[in-house]
């Protein structure tokens, strides 16, 4: 009994508690709706011009266009079903153009042309090179550049001195060793790209810069002290335009002689110090003799070399040039269509062997961070292969091997 009435006296006293907490958990509940009704009438939302307001403030850095951002651009591909990349089929394998969305930059009025500011710095950093590497000028020498109404141009020196071999790395050019040039191309659009490929790779290595870059005072001076020797792009109309679409620059078959040159002098002013410039797809213009020349003519009388990067088979670079009497290269391979380990060094070492079979060699490639890391690895093993990697301007004048049939893109 004394057990049942213990039992009787504790369970109204256990029931209270129970409501008691369920009653607590209510409350904090309704607490915390209510506070955040309270929250909403205080504070509401923003009418849309404060809203807007704040957006103006925020600024979101968006990743470059896809040529300078390596690890979003996807792999080149032909210029239509029907064309193939060899592997070495020729001397001069067919390459395929890069197919890559239109830069997006500022428009920039055709004319005049305007320039994107230069951003000051105090100093060009210097980078950590080798004890062998060497330094090249960052000053543009005074008597290759004239005044243009769109920027500084280069011209031929009063004495003959040529922009081409003044800015030339230097190479010994009794080195009877196959010549290999590897080309960065579209650098300054991704500051992360541009600053990789130039403190990461020798000094050798040839880089190209985008004309539509910001800074480009800035990374042509960088790449030169660390003696890289420059190009600048040249967007020319790919097959494809204006699905694929260069930029607002760029040379176009639909243009006047006149249009086209006022176009080439917008990018040759862009900066100074580069040994000459490298078409950027193009696989329409570099086809077409009658637009060509007008801009082959004017980048000789410049004392600029033209590195075509033979985005089609059907290139007329090498006749033209030799015609106006041109400084030329060609390139024979693009080495990142598909950017990935496995297919990188088969096209590098596909580079190797065209090299050792007409005594020289030329690969172009975006500065795809698996790109740089393997061409950081493939470089230093030139040497006990018995190459010798060099700068592009190193080629010009080389014998050129006779020309084969190859396959043309249909």
């Amino acid at each position: 009994m004394r057990q049942a009435e213990k039992k009787m006296r504790y369970r109204p006293t256990e029931t209270k508690s129970g409501m008691s907490l369920l009653a607590t958990s209510w409350a904090i509940l309704i607490l915390l709706i209510g506070g955040g009704i309270g929250w909403l009438v205080i504070v509401g939302e923003k009418p849309a011009s404060e809203r807007e307001e704040i957006s103006a403030r925020v600024t979101v850095k968006l990743p470059p266009p896809l040529p300078a951002t390596p690890s979003a651009m996807p792999p080149a591909t032909p210029e239509s079903a029907a064309e193939e990349v060899p592997t070495l089929a020729t001397s001069a394998p067919v390459v395929s153009e890069p197919v890559t969305p239109a830069p997006v930059i500022s428009s920039a009025p055709e004319t005049p042309a305007s320039k994107a500011p230069e951003v000051a710095h105090a100093a060009v950093p210097i980078p950590v090179r080798p004890a062998d590497e060497i330094s090249l000028s960052p000053i543009p020498d005074p008597d290759l550049v004239e005044e243009g109404q769109k920027g500084p141009l280069p011209v031929i020196a009063s004495d003959g001195r040529k922009p081409w071999q003044v800015y030339a790395r230097p190479f010994d050019a009794t080195d009877r060793r196959p010549r290999i040039a590897i080309v960065v191309n579209w650098l300054g659009l991704s500051d992360a790209a541009t600053e990789g490929a130039i403190q990461d790779l020798p000094g050798a290595v040839t880089l190209a810069f985008a004309p539509y870059a910001e800074n480009l005072l800035y990374w042509m001076r960088l790449s030169r002290v660390a003696g890289h020797e420059a190009l600048l792009n040249l967007p020319m109309e790919p097959l494809n335009y204006p699905a694929n679409d260069p930029g607002p620059q760029a040379l176009l078959t639909s243009l006047s002689p006149a249009r086209n040159l006022d176009r080439l002098e917008w990018t040759l002013s862009r900066v100074s110090g580069y040994v000459g410039v490298t078409n950027y797809m193009g696989s329409r213009f570099t086809t077409s003799a009658e637009a060509l020349k007008p801009v082959l003519k004017v980048l000789k009388s410049r004392g600029l070399l033209f590195l075509d990067s033979r985005s089609s088979a059907r290139s007329l670079v090498s006749q033209v040039a030799e015609d106006v009497a041109l400084p030329w290269v060609a390139n024979n391979r693009f080495l990142d269509n598909q950017a990935s380990r496995i297919a990188i060094d088969r096209e590098l070492e596909a580079l190797e062997t065209l090299a050792r079979r007409q005594g020289y060699a030329v690969g172009i490639a975006f500065p795809y961070p698996v790109t740089l890391e393997r061409l950081a690895a493939w470089i230093p093993t030139l040497q006990k292969k018995g190459f010798v990697l060099a700068p592009v301007s190193a080629l010009v004048g080389v014998e050129k091997p006779a020309k084969t049939s190859a396959k043309k893109p249909e």
